[in-house]
C-alpha cells in the first residue's frame, strides 16, 4: 500500500559537549577515500555525538570532516496508517518516506534520524550514516553505544578509536571514482528467505558430497555464507554467461568484503571506527571439474591473502589503488562482471535495545550497487535473508532457480532512488522517553529503520 508521512517538525541536535579544538579536523583515511559515497543505521543522542563527533561535522571534499559541532538532522513525522499495514507487507520502496532524505539530496551531512508516529501509537525510527565515514562494524558499535547511553548502563559503552587516517593515511586518488559500481540504472532488488535445512543441504553439497572435490578432509565445511555465496553466483553464472565465439570477451569475479581490524598486526579492537575493511576478489577458474567449480575452495584462497602483509602493502605503496583503478575501468568497459557478497550475519542487529526491547525484525530496503548480494541473519530457527540487487532481466532469469526449492521469495524493492536502507522492527509495551534518534548518509547511506508497537497513545 501506498504509505502517507507527513513531518511536523525539523530540527538539529548538537554533541552536548562542544568538540576541543584540537580535535576539530577529523582526517579521511586513504580507505575512507576510497569508500563509496553510502550511507549505513543510529537526549541520549546528543551525549553520544560528544564521543562520535565526527558525525555532528561536515564533510570537507574526499579529504577531511570539519568536526564544527554543526549537528545532524532530527525530523519527526505522523504516518497516516496504522503500523501493521506497513509490516505485515513491507514495500521497501515504500519505507525510504521513513528516512530523514533522499541519497542524492546531500553532500557534507555524516549522519541523520527521523522519528515517525503511526496513527496506532507504534514508531518507526529512521537514520543513516554516510559510508564515507565508516563502516559496518563503526555503524553497529555506534548503535549499541547509543543505545546502552539510552539505557543509562555506563558499563557497555566503549569509546571509539579514531585510527584509521594514522594507520592508513590519506592519498591522492586523482583517476578513482569511488561511484563505481553505484547505478541509477533500474536495479531491483529481492529478498529471498534460505531457512536453515536449505543451507545445510548447500554445505553439504558444496562441502562433503559424494560428486564433490572442492574442499580437503582437513579443512572445515563450507560456512553458511560461503554456501550461499557459491550458490547464487552459480545461478547467475547459468543464467547470464553469454557462450558464444561472437561474444565479447568477459572475465567474472566475486568480490567479498574483510574486516582489517583482526589482520592488522598488532591487531586492532573491534570498536576502531572508519573504513577497516577491503574486498578479497576472486577470479575463479570454471575448469576445475569440481561441483560449483570448487568456489568455495578458491574464495577462501583468496581470503587468506588479505593477511598482514596484505595490509603492510596498502599502507606503504599506491599498488592497491593503482589496482583498483584497473580493475575500475574493466568493469567500466564491460571486460569485468562482478558479483559482490556482504554479510551481516553474527553482527548484533537483533541486540539495538534502546530501553524498548530488541527489534522483531531487521532488513534492507534497496540497495545501489548492480550485482550485490547482502546476507542477514533470520531472527530465529538459523535461516538467513538474501537480498539479491541486479538488473530485472537477470534477476527474472535466476528467480526461479534461488527461490524453488531453495528458498522463499518475500518481496520485491525496485531502486528508483539511488537509497540503501536497513529496517529494524521492534514491539514492546514500554514508554518512549527522551531519545532523540539520528542517523544520516552522505554519498552512499546506510539507513536504518526501527519499528516499535503501542508506544504512543
Amino acid at each position: 500500500m501506498k504509505v502517507e508521512v507527513v513531518v511536523i517538525s525539523k530540527e538539529i541536535i548538537r554533541p552536548s559537549s562542544p568538540t576541543p579544538d584540537h580535535l576539530r579536523t577529523y582526517q579521511l583515511s586513504f580507505l575512507d577515500q576510497i569508500s563509496p559515497p553510502v550511507y549505513n543505521p543510529l537526549k541520549s543522542l546528543s551525549n553520544v555525538l560528544t564521543q562520535f563527533y565526527p558525525l555532528a561535522g561536515r564533510a570537507q571534499g574526499n579529504l577531511f570532516i570539519d568536526c564544527n559541532d554543526q549537528g545532524i538532522p532530527y525530523l519527526e513525522t505522523r504516518v497516516k496508517c496504522q503500523l501493521s499495514d506497513v509490516i505485515q507487507n513491507p514495500i521497501p520502496i515504500e519505507l525510504n518516506k521513513f528516512i530523514p532524505f533522499q541519497v542524492d539530496e546531500v553532500a557534507d551531512i555524516s549522519f541523520g534520524v527521523q522519528l515517525n508516529i503511526f496513527e496506532c501509537g507504534g514508531i518507526a525510527l529512521g537514520m543513516c550514516i554516510s559510508h564515507k565515514i565508516a563502516d559496518a562494524l563503526s555503524f553497529f558499535n555506534f548503535i549499541k553505544t547509543w543505545a546502552a547511553t539510552a539505557r543509562q548502563q555506563g558499563d557497555h559503552i566503549v569509546c571509539p578509536q579514531f585510527v584509521s587516517a594514522k594507520l592508513f593515511p590519506p592519498k591522492n586518488i586523482s583517476g578513482f571514482n569511488p561511484r563505481v559500481g553505484i547505478t541509477r540504472e533500474n536495479i531491483v532488488t529481492r529478498m529471498f528467505v534460505f531457512e536453515a535445512s536449505k543451507i545445510e543441504a548447500l554445505k553439504t553439497k558444496y562441502g562433503a558430497g559424494d560428486h564433490s572435490k572442492s574442499l580437503e578432509n582437513h579443512q572445515k565445511p563450507p560456512s553458511r555464507v560461503e554456501a550461499l555465496s557459491a550458490f547464487i553466483w552459480d545461478r547467475f553464472m547459468a543464467a547470464t554467461q553469454v557462450k558464444s565465439d561472437i561474444a565479447p570477451k568477459r572475465f567474472y569475479a566475486i568480490v567479498h568484503a574483510v574486516n582489517l581490524r583482526t589482520r592488522i598486526d598488532p591487531p586492532l579492537p573491534e570498536h576502531s571506527f572508519g573504513n577497516l575493511y577491503r574486498f578479497a576478489m576472486t577470479i575463479p577458474s570454471l575448469d576445475t571439474g569440481e561441483e560449483c567449480y570448487g568456489l568455495v575452495r578458491q574464495v577462501r584462497d583468496q581470503v587468506k591473502k588479505i593477511d598482514k602483509n596484505y595490509v603492510e602493502k596498502l599502507q606503504k605503496g599506491s599498488e592497491h589503488l593503482d589496482f583498483i583503478k584497473q580493475r575500475s575501468d574493466n568493469v567500466f568497459k564491460g571486460e569485468m562482471v562482478t558479483m559482490s557478497f556482504t554479510s551481516l550475519c553474527r553482527f548484533p542487529l537483533y541486540e539495538a535495545d534502546f530501553g524498548w526491547g530488541n527489534p522483531t525484525w531487521v532488513g534492507s530496503p534497496a540497495l545501489t550497487f548492480n550485482n550485490l548480494v547482502v546476507f542477514i541473519d533470520a531472527k530465529s530457527g538459523g535461516g538467513i535473508e538474501a537480498y539479491i540487487n541486479m538488473k530485472e532481466e537477470d534477476l527474472d532469469k535466476i528467480e526461479g532457480d534461488v527461490s524453488v526449492p531453495h528458498a522463499t521469495l518475500n518481496y520485491y524493492i525496485t531502486n528508483k532512488n539511488f537509497l540503501t536502507s536497513w529496517i529494524i522492527l521492534f514491539e514492546g509495551e514500554k514508554q518512549l522517553k527522551g531519545l532523540t534518534l539520528s542517523f544520516y548518509i552522505d554519498v552512499i547511506w546506510i539507513p536504518c529503520i526501527f519499528f516499535y508497537a503501542r508506544l504512543y497513545k
